[in-house]
């Protein structure tokens, strides 16, 4: 070969190298990654993400934890995200002191559940529970059923179940009926993470779990609905009764916080330092717009519920 042929094959192939880097890094800076609440696995990843991704030509990536471990990832800049989505204000303030997020839109809101297997052996007084024929708490504190739950130091679904069944004591005026149901705050083996927790319910390895009425209808998993007393879903119930539930526990970072309920509303926010802002921003008004609310919707989860924060 000519020593002209190898220079225009040599520029040729630097050339199409060039352009391949380029389309490489085009495509790398369209990707938005969305960090959620973990319990919006199946809306996220299948249904609001994809959706997004294909109207606007871009690659979509979700993140989905307990949103309370996801916010101190974010803090301490062990996980870069443009899009964060929480479950109650309190993973949204720890972001806001750090100084790493403006406004928070709610754009869902749900209510606390029961979730049960259909493979468990208990299911049938769990499903006459869900009738109303049994009281719940009796079916949840009959030997041998397995309850799982989050983890209250990392999640807030972890700490609203405690809050439930605290409530739940009260209404029912049963004494002692969250250590009953829990075996204490901290029982390591009840507590399982987010992102796996419904899916050993759907396995069978768990007969019972806390969860969101919106994750169990996105799961299609049978659930027991909880009044308003105890579902933290009525705002207009904070002061005058959800308020009256307090409890303590030790963080990640060792210190011991006590802590009280919050509205059940998912809030999305963009991060200052997100490397795509503006498709950042568009993604949050997507939730916000008629299309996302309708797949919110379909998945089970209610409309937002107070301003944002």
């Amino acid at each position: 070969m000519r020593r002209s042929q190898l220079s225009h094959w040599a520029a040729a192939l630097l050339l199409g190298a060039g352009l391949w880097c380029a389309t490489v890094s085009a495509e790398a800076a369209d990707t938005l990654r969305v960090a959620y609440a973990g319990s919006m696995g199946v809306v996220m990843d299948r249904f609001i993400g994809p959706a997004f991704a294909k109207a606007n030509h871009v690659q979509y990536q979700g993140i989905g934890q307990g949103a309370y471990g996801l916010a101190h990832r974010l803090e301490g800049r062990l996980l870069q995200a443009d899009v964060f989505i929480s479950i109650t204000p309190g993973p949204i303030d720890i972001l806001k002191k750090a100084g790493m997020v403006g406004i928070a839109q709610p754009v869902a809101s749900t209510q606390m559940v029961i979730t049960y297997s259909p493979k468990s052996k208990f299911a049938p007084a769990l499903e006459a529970a869900a009738r109303g024929e049994k009281p719940w708490y009796e079916v949840l504190t009959t030997p041998g059923l397995r309850f799982g739950r989050t983890d209250p130091a990392t999640d807030p679904q972890g700490r609203n179940i405690i809050f439930t069944m605290l409530l739940a004591q009260h209404y029912y005026k049963q004494p002692g009926l969250a250590q009953r149901i829990l075996g204490g705050i901290d029982n390591r083996r009840q507590i399982f993470a987010e992102p796996s927790l419904l899916s050993r319910l759907e396995a069978g390895q768990l007969d019972a779990s806390s969860g969101y009425l919106s994750a169990a209808q996105s799961h299609h998993l049978p659930y027991i609905k909880l009044p308003d007393e105890i579902n933290l879903s009525n705002p207009a119930m904070q002061a005058s009764w959800y308020d009256s539930a307090h409890f303590s526990i030790t963080l990640p970072s060792g210190k011991t916080s006590q802590l009280g309920t919050q509205p059940l509303v998912f809030y999305a926010v963009v991060l200052n330092d997100s490397k795509q802002h503006a498709l950042a921003e568009k993604f949050v008004k997507f939730l916000q717009s008629p299309a996302g609310r309708k797949m919110l919707a379909e998945q089970g989860y209610s409309a937002p519920k107070g301003g944002p924060i």
